[in-house]
Parts: C-alpha cells; structure tokens; sequence
C-alpha cells in the first residue's frame, strides 16, 4: 500500500515539476525562475531537457558556472580586442546576452555572496549596470533563472536572497527514473500562452487569498505572492482560459508558497479557540445585566438594538465572506503537501542561516593570506615570497591607459605595463575543523541518545575526510565523563571504539562539559577550530564530587557552561527530550550556544543540525 501512494506522489510531484518548467517557459521574468532541487542523474537531466524544449525557438539559453568571474557575468573590457585595436572595447556579459531567455545556474548552493548579490540586482532592476575597468553603460536584460540546487544535506542551498527572487521550488530527489517520463505541454502550447498572457484577468478575491495565504503560511516576503499571482495567470493562459481559477491558484500555492512556508496554518487553532471562550464568559456575566432595561423601557428598544446588531453582524460577515472563503482554498491547498517533519526542517534551516554569516566554527577559521588555498580575488601588489602575479587582471587593469602612455613612450612596444598595474592572486583557506560531542548517558534514555549520537559521528566521518575534519566524542554519566572516541578522521577506528557504549546513572553535567572543555583545548592548541555539541536535556543531579543534589548540580553546570562561553567555543545544544524543559534553553544561554530541541531526533537530523553550525556541509 505504502508503495503504490510512494508511486502516485512521485507521478504528480512530476506533473507538477513539468508544470512548472512550462509555467517558467511561458513568462521567465514574472515567474523569477526555478529552483530545482536535485542531485545530478538522469531525472535532473530529463527535467532541464523538457524546460529547454519548451521554450520557443531563438529564446536565450545560458549555463552560468560557479566559477565565471564578474567581467564574464556582467560584461567588461574585452582584453584581446582592446590590446589589439588600442582603444577600449566593450564585452557583453552573460545576463545581458541571455535578455529574454534563461540563465542555467550550475551548483547553485554553492555560489558566493557577492555574485549572487549581482545576480539578484540585476533580477530587480531588469537591467545590467556595467560600472567597471572604466567603462559605463547599461543594458536592459529580463530572464529567468533555474537554479541547480545540487545539495545534499538539508543546510545545503542557495543563499536565501537568491531563492527569495526565484518562484517556483521544486525536490526531483524522491522521483524514480521511470516515472520522470515526458510533458503533455508542447513548445506549440507556450507560444499560444504567451499570446495570450496578457488578457488573463485575475479577480481581486483570489489575489487577496494569495497573499492572505503567504501570510498564514509565515511568508514574509512580498514576492512570493507576486510571483504565485504571475504563475496563475500564465497556468490560466496555458489552459486556453483569459480568467485566473481556483485551480491556477491552487497550483501556484503547491509551486511558490508551500516551499516556502515556514509554519503550518493549523498550529494557530488553539489560539484561535481561545477568543470564544472568552466570549463565552461575557455572555455569561451579560444576562444578569438585562433584568433593569425591561423594568425601565418596554419593548421596542430591544427590537431597535436587535436589529442593529443583526445589520452589523451581516456587514461584518459581508466585508469577511469575500477574503475568508478564497483564503481558505489556498491554505487547504498547502495543508495537502505540507510535509509533516516541517518545523524540524525550518528549525535545523533557521539555525544554518543564523550561523551562515559567522566566520568563526564554519569549517574551520577561515584564515587569508599565503599562497594556498582557493583563489579569493586579486589585489594591487609585487610578485615574489609566494605571491603569485595573475598575468590576466595586470593586463586588464594596464589596457586602458594604453593610448596615454604610447604618447609619452617612444620604445615602440604594444602593450606598456608598469609596476602600478601589477595584481596578485589573494587565497584563502580554512583551518581543521574538529566536532566534539558530549552526550548524556544517564537515564533510562540513555541507549537511545547515545545510538543516536554514534549514527551522527559515523555520519559526520563518512563526509568530511575530504575535509580533512575530524570528529571525537565524550560520554558523562555516574560520577564524571569520559572520553570514548578522541579526535579521529578515521570511520573504521570510531566504528570500533563506539562498539559496546555505556549508559545509565546519574547526570554529572558539569564534569561532563568540563571533560570536553579540556578536550577543545587540546584542539586548540594543534591549530584546528572546535565545535561543540552538546546531547542533553540540561537536568543534572550530580555535582563534580560525585554526590547527588540537584541544586548544587544545576549551579555548577550552569558555572561549567559559562567556562565554555568565556573561551568563545561555537557551541550547541540539542535537547531530545520528548517534552523540552527550560533547563535546557537556560544552559545553552549560559554557554552561549544555540538550542535546538529535537523532540524526534535521530542521527541523520543530529547530522543536519552539527552541520548548519559548522557551515561543513557546505
């Protein structure tokens, strides 16, 4: 049974995606684009294909690799024609040759910052402003962009300002290659849509319900509900009709808000039935009021108030039924694909995010400098004691002033290059990163946690040896913590030394987080960036002595997480409790950690969270 609903969510999650790629077809600057969500194989491939056949014959279609430097994205000086000519010659970049079409963007979650931020204006703007190697010009440019989101963990993705301006979101990870067949839409079918775009009308019912729905969804941004108006239109447009339905709305929520969401609707119920409750009691404390008005008035002024109250309920419920009935269609149609683990996912994403713009603990400390590591840019400078000059960029910053300086220089040379104009290659690399988990191995949970914990290292270890990371583990239970696995790179050894863990007793939770203290000094000291996760719920009950006493525990727990806040180690905590308590909230605000609980944790999602802090999944 499970198999064949796995089938036909697979058959429809492909009917939408193909859906999507003939939406992005029909208007790529209105839709934003896709963000496609796969790692490479032939579904990704088959997918590309279709949004590429789709498009009329002639439309611009651009690859954007990861690497392509900013006089390639945006335009700049053509080198080779402006030695040549002597004067300065204008290239075109990418995202002004591709002005009407498509840009491809390849590993898109791992584009930098600062290109995605080009990209994004441009996006905004409908325009490349070329400002650079002194050139000035500008060229309008609307497309549309499919992202290819190759992540493989769930911190994994483009950066958020980038799939802000991107409509629809797609996951091809769970489609077999059997059922990514083909599209019942046509190249035929686009070209007749596009024609016809312009006359789709959209009623300003089923416009408020989009963006009343992004709201009850917990979206934020305003063009999410722009972009799922556009896509209802153009879905309107492609069935041959010139009036937006429920149906192109419904669509457009599946493609554009549900990715987004970052609440489910019904959570807000039980604040919702609060009110009535209230009003309840009011009209429980109201009746004893009335007996006095009878005794003074007779009847009509009641039938006077009656009927005012009734004409306003009825203009309340007239200026309501409008918003309410559309925005309810819209939430049904989410609540129908909202996946259940959702705040889980936005927790773990949320926490990612949060760390994303902190250097320190994101796969080591980042450190600039030196003649290794990946290239960085270029700056002003002299070759020599590892420095490296980058031939290309001196040449480039030298063509300008070649005119100038032939009028000044009588040698005869074609290109005049002086030591002003010299650039040198700027790299960057990242120190070790080792991840350290203290894990609570007391209680009759004990077991549980630490399965959990050993499925996280193995995990942990199994992806990051081309990192050169390095993961150790730290059990506390009884009267003090141990270290079980000490800082290894190696699965097979951790395999061996997690065999076997021990579990119960009591909760020594300061000596436990005394213990790795220690061991993040000793990271320290060999160069390599500690990162800190700590397994608990925050409840102690033994002190460091060894003796039982809750208070006494608690304080010096709380003592020991303020040690570790004072030396500045990235830190977190995650409680996997069933029913979170303050404590442990209170004893990562000591420590200066973030605090994820994880009611449902399993190794995989301890996996995910350890990788948002430490940025490694990246």
């Amino acid at each position: 049974m499970s198999a064949a609903l796995d089938y036909t969510n697979a058959e429809s999650a492909w009917e939408d995606a193909t859906t999507a790629a003939a939406l992005l077809a029909i208007d790529p600057p209105g839709v934003g684009g896709v963000c496609l969500r796969s790692l490479p194989g032939p579904v990704r491939e088959r997918w590309v294909q279709i949004a590429r056949e789709l498009l009329p014959a002639g439309t611009p279609w651009r690859r954007i690799p990861i690497n392509i430097s900013d006089s390639r994205l945006l335009g700049g000086l053509d080198l080779t024609a402006t030695l040549r000519s002597g004067r300065p010659v204008v290239e075109r970049g990418v995202l002004a040759e591709v002005d009407g079409g498509v840009a491809v963007l390849a590993m898109a979650e791992r584009i930098a910052p600062a290109t995605a931020g080009k990209l994004g204006a441009v996006l905004d703007n409908g325009e490349v402003r070329l400002e650079r190697d002194g050139l000035a010009d500008r060229m309008t440019s609307r497309f549309g962009v499919i992202a290819l989101d190759e992540g493989a963990e769930e911190d994994e993705r483009p950066v958020g300002p980038l799939r802000d301006r991107l409509g629809c979101h797609l996951d091809l990870n769970g489609i077999p290659v059997h059922v990514a067949g083909g599209c019942e839409y046509t190249a035929e079918d686009v070209a007749a849509a596009r024609q016809r775009l312009d006359q789709v009308q959209c009623s300003d019912e089923l416009a408020e319900a989009l963006c009343a729905g992004g709201l009850a969804l917990g979206i934020g941004s305003l063009r999410a509900p722009l972009q799922a108006l556009r896509a209802a239109r153009a879905a309107a447009a492609l069935d041959g009709r010139s009036e937006v339905s429920q149906e192109d709305v419904a669509l457009a929520t599946r493609l554009i808000l549900v990715p987004r969401a970052t609440r489910i609707p019904e959570m807000q119920q039980p604040e919702e039935e609060e009110p009535p409750e209230e009003e309840q009691q009011q009209e429980q404390q109201e009746p004893e009021e009335p007996p006095p008005p009878p005794e003074e008035e007779p009847e009509p002024p009641e039938e006077e108030e009656g009927s005012d109250e009734e004409q306003a309920d009825d203009d309340e419920q007239e200026e309501q039924a409008p918003a309410e009935i559309p925005a309810e269609l819209v939430l049904e149609a989410a609540r129908a694909v909202l996946p259940d683990n959702l705040l889980q996912q936005m927790k773990i994403r949320e926490l990612a995010q949060r760390n994303r713009s902190q250097t320190p603990g994101r796969a080591g400390a980042l450190q600039q400098g030196g003649g290794r590591g990946r290239p960085a840019g270029v700056r002003p400078g002299s070759p020599g004691a590892g420095v490296r000059l980058n031939v290309v960029e001196t040449l480039r910053t030298a063509a300008p002033w070649q005119p100038l300086r032939r009028e000044h220089d009588q040698s005869g040379r074609r290109v005049i290059v002086r030591p002003e104009d010299f650039r040198v290659t700027r790299f960057k690399q990242r120190s070790q990163t080792t991840t350290i988990f203290a894990v609570d191995a007391s209680g009759s949970s004990a077991m549980h946690r630490l399965s959990e914990a050993k499925g996280a290292v193995e995990l942990l270890l199994a992806e990051c040896y081309v990192r050169r990371d390095e993961v150790a583990l730290v059990a506390f239970r009884g009267r003090g913590g141990e270290v079980l696995l000490p800082p290894t790179r190696s699965l097979t050894r951790a395999k061996k030394g997690l065999a076997g863990l021990p579990g119960g007793g009591g909760t020594p939770l300061a000596a436990g987080i005394d213990t790795a203290r220690q061991l993040t000094e000793e990271v320290r000291r060999k160069g390599a960036t500690p990162v800190l996760i700590l397994l608990t719920d925050g409840r102690a009950n033994v002190t460091r002595e060894g003796v039982g006493g809750r208070e006494k525990a608690q304080e010096e727990a709380n003592q020991a997480a303020r040690a570790v806040r004072v030396m500045g180690i990235r830190a977190l905590v995650v409680d996997p409790s069933p029913r979170p308590r303050p404590m442990g909230r209170e004893l990562a605000e000591a420590m200066g950690a973030d605090y994820l609980p994880l009611p449902r944790a399993d190794a995989s999602s301890i996996s995910s969270a350890v990788q948002a802090v430490t940025g490694t999944g990246r």
